[in-house]
């Protein structure tokens, strides 16, 4: 919110500097106020001589500062979610002949291997990084004054909300969205994407890694999965939050859609305010979660000899669809071409 009041103090041609600055909010002050804008631009009209703030509102302020908060995380999440991917792609190549059971509806379906299944998250991922990569770009500032007329600011508006993004690296949009949530939305959307795909990663993975399965393992780390009654465990703690961030990021989604559809009048009356936890939450589960995700897939142990071992034990299930037989790897179709495109994808990023 600081960078937020320093970038429009400059549009009002007022050189300000607070790198050092640290303000301390009141947290009684930010209840009054509603939010915590108005104290703000109190402490730094104290601390700063010129016009502070004059023509914007708070929403300004703090949906800009979201903006700034969220191209951080964007930046954080898609330099994991790459580490995810380089990961990924380098499993679906050398795993790209390891049979292994294909499962519909938690039974045998026909053989498919280790490679595809790898491939299949890589291409979940690159979907998402796509995602994120467009929204990144097209982050918006807001700026529209009490009512998004901007009718206090005296020169240009338009120059001046231009300026004004361009001072914090965001886009002005053409016009103020104090009541058009879009950016949020979209932006809720793309982050709820990145937990999809890394939660169906974590899941297959929790299924895989049991111990009647046994096919693949988190890679040990000391003073990690560890019980505190049971010495015997290692749990699979890393899929376990990654699952876990995936379970909650749909809801917190939809809190935005839901907020998006009460934003009336020209400022809302409280689902703006219900927005920011939930968009703060979110924010965080996808940041930690990329994070534990690529850590998770770096360090995966595959057990191909359990694989093939089982599906050499299944091949009257596996190979029933054709009429029988025993050789699981006879029967795996396109399995191959399909991993051969998904890494030309990843190549060609």
């Amino acid at each position: 919110m600081v960078s937020v009041e320093v970038a429009w103090a400059r549009v009002l041609g007022n050189p300000v500097s607070v790198d050092a600055w640290v303000p301390t909010l009141d947290p009684r002050e930010v209840e009054a106020a509603g939010n915590p804008v108005l104290p703000l631009v109190s402490a730094l009209r104290a601390e700063v001589s010129g016009p502070v703030h004059t023509g914007l509102t708070s929403q300004d302020v703090l949906d800009s500062a979201l903006m700034l908060l969220a191209r951080e995380v964007l930046t954080r999440v898609s330099a994991d979610l790459e580490r995810v991917a380089v990961a990924l792609a380098r499993l679906a190549d050398e795993h790209r002949a390891s049979v292994m059971a294909g499962r519909t509806l938690t039974q045998f379906a026909v053989p498919i291997t280790f490679g595809l299944k790898a491939a299949r998250w890589l291409v979940g991922v690159l979907d998402a990084l796509d995602e994120l990569d467009v929204v990144s770009r097209n982050l918006p500032v807001q700026c529209g004054g009490a009512a998004g007329t901007l009718a206090r600011v005296e020169s240009d508006p338009v120059a001046a909300a231009s300026a004004f993004a361009d001072h914090l690296g965001l886009v002005w949009p053409g016009m103020p969205w104090h009541t058009y949530r879009a950016p949020v939305t979209r932006l809720g959307d793309a982050v709820v994407r990145v937990c999809d795909a890394l939660g169906v990663m974590a899941a297959d993975l929790l299924t895989l890694g049991r111990p009647e399965i046994g096919e693949v393992r988190e890679g040990a780390v000391a003073g990690r999965g560890g019980s505190s009654t049971m010495p015997h465990k290692r749990n699979p703690v890393l899929s376990v939050l990654v699952n876990s961030a995936a379970l909650q990021a749909p809801q917190l989604g939809a809190q935005l859609h839901l907020c998006s559809a009460r934003a009336v009048d020209e400022r809302p009356d409280g689902a703006w305010h219900a927005e920011w936890p939930a968009l703060r939450s979110l924010l965080e589960l996808a940041v930690v979660a990329a994070s534990q995700a690529a850590e998770l897939v770096e360090g995966l142990e595959v057990h191909a000899d359990v694989m093939a071992r089982r599906a050499a034990e299944a091949a009257g299930e596996l190979l029933a669809e054709r009429g029988g037989g025993t050789d699981p790897a006879t029967y795996l179709g396109a399995a191959e071409v399909f991993v051969d495109d998904v890494l030309k994808r990843w190549e060609s990023r």
